[in-house]
Formats: structure tokens, sequence, C-alpha cells
């Protein structure tokens, strides 16, 4: 039986970069050389790939919508090559481009598993010789047929995944649905599920870079950052509330919320908390945001809703109809009651 095929897509990030006088760099070339003088992934039990290295490499800190529409199109070009994929990203926004591609690879039916590492491969402690080499060999052995990420020993579903810690060897978690897999000593399925082909088509939706704004409330909140945030031409504002999904009950602010909604300016309510979700119904302050034209992003991370925003606004919607798919469970990002 000849062995699966994975293309890795080497898009930037610190896993391939060099040490030098000014500190860590990416280097177009390393990462390739690095991989083929460890031996450890050319065992037998490890499947065939091939390195894309992209040029120029990307810091993660600089990736753009552009950028995922770069990947996905590289993704579709190889599709019919290969049995899998494994992207090298860096960690800052890892989160977001897992998202990202889990809305744009439509009717997926290989894994794709966006991986990378806190230490340079190079390095003596790095993480990345063993967050590549189990990325390689699930995608060939335990084909999860979604867009996952993979970080110290645990899959996670791409798009319910988010950056937890700085500089820790943990650095995601899936803070509102379990690991799809983890890789102990024995590797062992959570909540993933095996994919057979289906031989379908890969179709990947085309996305444009969308203004999509951003508030994180705090006590004492002003109305006019909401004023001067919702001018033209913001199409979107994700409200970063208190617990359940709560903010001031304040008749300006909701005036201004409710006057946004009414020019077809998206609002989406996610909770500040790393864990749980929103229920707007719990309290009158909840309530009155939802009567303001307000619609619950239930237990998305905020990479999760600004994927699916880039997504929505990408595909010729109407203001209703995106505020009611926003709130649907299109492919696992959120949980449905």
């Amino acid at each position: 039986m000849p062995k699966r095929s994975i293309y890795v897509a080497y898009t930037g990030g610190t896993i391939g970069m060099q040490k030098t006088a000014n500190g860590f760099v990416p280097v177009s070339g390393f990462l390739t050389d690095c991989v083929q003088s460890m031996p450890e992934f050319y065992h037998n039990e490890m499947p065939e790939f091939v390195i894309h290295e992209y040029s120029p490499l990307i810091d993660s800190s600089n990736m753009a919508p552009t950028d995922w529409q770069m990947i996905a199109n590289d993704i579709q070009a190889n599709y019919e090559k290969y049995d899998g994929f494994v992207i090298l990203h860096g960690t800052d926004t890892m989160a977001y481009t897992a998202s990202a591609l889990s809305f744009m690879l439509q009717g997926l039916s290989k894994p794709v598993i966006v991986t990378g590492s806190q230490i340079p491969l190079a390095q003596l402690r790095s993480d990345g010789q063993t967050n590549l080499l189990n990325s390689l060999y699930i995608a060939a052995n335990y084909p999860v047929a979604e867009v996952c990420l993979f970080f110290n020993n645990k899959l996670f579903r791409g798009n319910r995944s988010t950056k937890a810690h700085a500089d820790g060897f943990d650095a995601f978690a899936s803070p509102n649905f379990p690991m799809l897999l983890e890789a102990g000593i024995k590797i062992n399925l959570k909540a993933g599920k095996i994919s057979k082909p289906t031989g379908e088509p890969l179709d990947v939706v085309t996305i444009s870079p969308q203004p999509v704004g951003v508030v994180t409330l705090y006590p004492g909140i002003s109305t006019d950052i909401f004023n001067n945030i919702l001018q033209q031409p913001v199409k979107a504002l994700i409200l970063l509330t208190f617990g359940v999904g709560n903010a001031p009950q304040d008749k300006n602010l909701l005036d201004t919320l409710k006057q946004a909604d009414e020019r077809g300016i998206i609002l989406v309510n996610l909770t500040q908390c790393f864990q749980g979700k929103v229920n707007m119904g719990g309290y009158a302050t909840g309530n009155a945001l939802a009567q303001a034209g307000v619609i619950s992003g239930a237990d998305m991370t905020i990479e999760a809703a600004l994927a699916k925003l880039h997504y929505l606004l990408s595909i010729g919607l109407t203001s209703a109809q995106i505020k009611q798919r926003m709130q649907e469970n299109l492919i696992g990002e959120l949980t449905v009651d």
C-alpha cells in the first residue's frame, strides 16, 4: 500500500527561524534544510511529504485576509495531489488563520492542520519538532476532515481555538469545545471523526478584507468611542461585553447602537470571559442590547467571529441574512442550545 503524501506549506513564523546577531529571523530555505537533517521525519512509519516555503515568508503579526486567501488557494491548487495538508504558521495569529480557513474551504474531505512552535526548530529545546512530526503523522493516519490546529500534543478544531499563553508550550486552548484528538503514549480520538474520501471537489470561497471593529467594554467607557468607530466604512462591530453579555444600560450608548443597526451595521455580542457563552436574556442590561439590534455571538471565540464576519460580508448577503447566519452553527464554530 503506497504511503500517504502530505503537503506542507511554510508560511513563516518562529518554527523556521534562524538565529542571527540581531535575534531570530526567517531565512529562505532554512526550515527545509533543518527538516532534512532530522532522520525522525523520514522514519518508516512517517508519510511522504513535500515542503513549499512561501516567498516572502510572513510574520504572523502581518497576516491579513489576503494571506488567508493565498493559503486557501494554495490548498485548492494542490488538493488532488495530496492526502492531507499541514500549514506552518506563526503562533500570534494562528487561530485567526485556522478560523478563516474553516469557513473558506467548503466541502473539505481531507485534513488541514495548522501548527508551528514557540522555539525555532533548529534550537535545542524546540517544540517545533514534536508539533510538525505529530501533525504529519496525524494528517496521514488520523485524517480528521476539517481545519484543525495542533499544538503541544493536542488537536483542536480550528475555529474553536485561541491563543491562551504568550510564551508557554501549552500555547493554545479550545475553551468551549473538547479537543479533537490527544497525542499521548497512544493517539486518542476525543471529539474528532476520521474522514472517508468523498471524491467531492473542494470549493474555496473568495473573501475580501472587511472593515470590522472590535471594542472591549470597561467600566465608564464613553459613548464617543462607539460614535467614532461606527462611522463609515465599518460594516460590523464585535462588542466584548461583561459576563454573559452585559453592557452599561446607558441611553446614549443604546441609541448609538440602535442607529448603527438601522444603518445595516452588524453588531455582535461576545463575552470577555475565556469560557462560557452569551445569554442576552439573563439580565436587563443584556436584553437592552438585544432590543438595540445587537445579536448574540454565543460561545464563539473572537477569532471565529471575526473570520465568520469576513466570510459572510464577502458573499453578497443582506444585513438581515448575515445577522441570521451569524447566529447559526455553520461548521461547528458555535454551540446551539
